[in-house]
């Protein structure tokens, strides 16, 4: 397993695995775009942005509506067949993607500051981004598979429609996609939790946990106590299931939470350092510009 894992690496650094963001998204043939954050098209088997290693910088969902594709996400092979809809969030690596000359499917693609944009809590963006964890592709039903096309065919027309209001149109339409198409989860879900491995099970207490209290703790010590493991157990766990670290996580969610603060609040600095427990301002300032690149005034101006 280990030489195998060594190996992938090696193949990795040799290959260069090529950061991508929606500008290389927006080459694709046939795709409409809502300035830099948002991006639909239909022609994504021509696209030139999967050739060679690839680490995924934006959201992407896209619905299989005929022929067949597969590629590796992560190291782990997955193939897309008429009827799948495929989930891939930010900074997974895909690699080794070939299609059918039909293929063909209706791709939504999201840069993270935009759906941040309009999700109104934490707990929105991490169900979806753990759920495109453990299913990255989705066998759906006809009913999903109706309202997922009625929801890409309207946010299509209104992106290109004259409105003084379209991108607020536009947002509201994606929010009401995403919490319509949690059904899917839910689904997906209530069938596969009678075959969740021990890891699997610790892994969502974790995350539970996490939820719950993000806010207030953030040592990886701390949620091992709780769950009664060791931090070194439940640091192997998590890495295993999830492939990042419980720090990731927490960090995560932390700045998941402080984005939303920011954006959908009118909170002060002052406020959401008390809210989150962060030393001082001048703490939480570090730490957002550590992960995000920007200040959280900064940040809010954007």
């Amino acid at each position: 397993m280990y030489k195998g894992i060594k190996l992938y690496i090696c193949i990795m650094l040799e290959k260069q695995i090529i950061d991508i963001h929606l500008e290389e998204a927006m080459q694709m043939g046939g795709s409409v775009s809502l300035g830099e954050g948002l991006v639909l098209t239909d022609s994504i088997a021509v696209s030139p942005v999967y050739n060679g290693p690839k680490r995924i910088n934006y959201i992407l969902m896209a619905l299989c509506q005929r022929g067949e594709a597969c590629y590796t996400i992560d190291t782990r092979h997955q193939t897309v067949r008429q009827g799948d809809l495929l989930f891939i969030s930010e900074r997974h690596i895909v690699d080794n993607y070939q299609s059918s000359p039909d293929f063909k499917c209706q791709c939504i693609m999201v840069s993270t500051e935009f759906y941040h944009s309009f999700v109104l809590n934490v707990k929105n963006v991490s169900s979806l981004l753990l759920f495109s964890t453990k299913n990255p592709v989705v066998k759906l039903t006809e009913a999903e598979i109706q309202t997922y096309g009625n929801y890409y065919t309207s946010i299509r027309d209104k992106m290109v429609a004259a409105h003084p209001y379209r991108t607020e149109v536009v947002k509201a339409l994606l929010l009401a996609m995403f919490y319509d198409m949690s059904g899917v989860i839910w689904r997906v879900e209530q069938q596969t939790s009678k075959n969740q491995t021990r890891a699997d099970a610790l892994f969502a207490r974790f995350i539970k946990l996490l939820e719950a209290n993000f806010r207030s703790e953030r040592r990886v010590g701390w949620y091992a106590s709780q769950l009664n493991i060791s931090p070194k157990y439940l640091s192997e766990v998590v890495k295993q299931v999830s492939k990042r670290t419980p720090n990731d996580w927490i960090d995560h969610y932390v700045v998941l939470e402080l984005r939303v603060l920011l954006k959908n609040s009118t909170k002060n600095i002052k406020e959401i350092t008390e809210e989150l427990h962060f030393p001082n301002q001048s703490f939480l300032g570090k730490y957002f510009k550590e992960h995000v690149g920007m200040s959280p005034s900064e940040y809010r101006r954007s």
